[in-house]
């Protein structure tokens, strides 16, 4: 199924970087049945990132209650050389991958590698990347990412600047291509990043910082009605 069918008008999307790990499968339930449909799995590697965080094993660990619920599973691959992972990822039961722009030096070879499992592809770039040269690699990819603050670390804030380059990725890119964000989303600048441009919003501290997971889900989705 592609992005288009996935995203409605525009989607918070719960980081489960932040959540509680001891109580992951728990977490996915509890915000999937508040109404999210897309959830955001990031896998660091060490070495293009600072931190080594999770992969395919717990990704295969809740891909049956996320797909049981009508979820899907979009997994940001801040790795060098994310081709050799693709497959552990659509076994395990990921349906979407995002590559960094930063890592591929062949990005239409790592974007074909990608549909060859049988997963939707995005592209990321960091805030150092220009949207213009981010734009212009983004054909043959289904997405584009634009990071708010630096790869690696779950809990940063969010980096002001990105609202003018998110501004000019969608004027590059036109209505067609989802716009995903990620890095510091919360109550406070969601609707000017929807507004920017954005249609992904991806949110983690914002929501799994909470108590009340469905609420603090709910009020981000509020912000954008």
């Amino acid at each position: 199924m592609p992005w288009r069918d996935w995203i409605r008008t525009v989607e918070v999307e719960p980081s489960l970087y932040a959540a509680d790990l001891s109580r992951l499968g728990e977490q996915c339930e509890v915000v999937l049945r508040a109404g999210a449909r897309i959830l955001h799995f990031d896998v660091g590697d060490g070495h293009f990132v600072p931190p080594i965080t999770m992969g395919p094993i717990v990704l295969q660990s809740i891909a049956p209650l996320v797909r049981r619920l009508g979820g899907v599973l979009d997994c940001h691959l801040m790795v060098e050389e994310p081709q050799r992972h693709f497959a552990a990822v659509a076994e395990a039961g990921g349906d979407s991958v995002t590559v960094h722009y930063e890592a591929c030096p062949d990005l239409p070879a790592v974007a074909r590698a990608a549909r060859e499992q049988e997963l939707e592809v995005g592209l990321a770039f960091k805030p150092e990347t220009s949207p213009e040269d981010a734009a212009v690699a983004a054909d043959g990819f289904d997405l584009v990412l634009c990071m708010s603050i630096e790869p690696g670390y779950s809990g940063q804030p969010f980096m002001p600047e990105a609202l003018p380059r998110i501004r000019r990725l969608r004027e590059l890119l036109g209505d067609g291509v989802p716009i995903q964000v990620d890095g510091g989303i919360d109550e406070e600048n969601a609707r000017a990043v929807h507004e920017a441009g954005a249609t992904l919003l991806v949110a983690g501290t914002a929501i799994f910082g909470h108590e009340d997971l469905p609420r603090a889900y709910r009020r981000l989705v509020q912000r954008l009605a």
